[in-house]
């Protein structure tokens, strides 16, 4: 396959993939709203773990995933979904430099599906570096016919 081709499929299941990421995270937290503070407190501090907040934040989530899913205002759904993946990769430092539990954390409390998280944080990096080239999207769609 020719990379002239490559390139904006593999955007387009980037996107798609870090969008789907957010919708899930984001309806987990509408659909069951008492995760959300227990999720805020074993994971990121407490940081918003109130329950009203994790609502708001979890319909945005809906929101800006389905933006950057389809495509659409990528300008500024691209920024905001990398405040969204960026800091929560970041807040799980400790399961990212001791995935296995040898030394930061016992072996019970380590994660190690957190690992991918790191690629999840780079995808949303590489979105917005190759915005231009996702030829896939639904914005650059619209543009091209005007």
């Amino acid at each position: 396959m020719h990379t002239e081709r490559l390139r904006p499929a593999s955007l387009l299941l980037l996107r798609l993939g870090t969008g789907l990421l957010i919708i899930i995270w984001g309806s987990l937290r509408l659909v069951s709203p008492a995760a959300g503070p227990g999720l805020a407190d074993k994971y990121y501090s407490g940081l918003f773990n109130m329950q009203a907040v994790q609502i708001g934040y979890g319909a945005a989530e809906v929101a800006i995933g389905a933006l950057v899913a389809l495509g659409l205002f990528r300008r500024v759904a691209y920024p905001l979904q990398a405040l969204i993946l960026i800091p929560g990769t970041l807040m799980l430092w400790r399961y990212l430099l001791d995935p296995m539990g040898m030394w930061l954390m016992s072996r019970e409390d380590s994660q190690i599906l957190f690992f991918p998280s790191i690629a999840i944080a780079a995808a949303t990096l590489v979105l917005i570096a190759f915005r231009d080239e996702d030829r896939y999207a639904l914005d650059a769609r619209r543009s091209a016919r005007t």
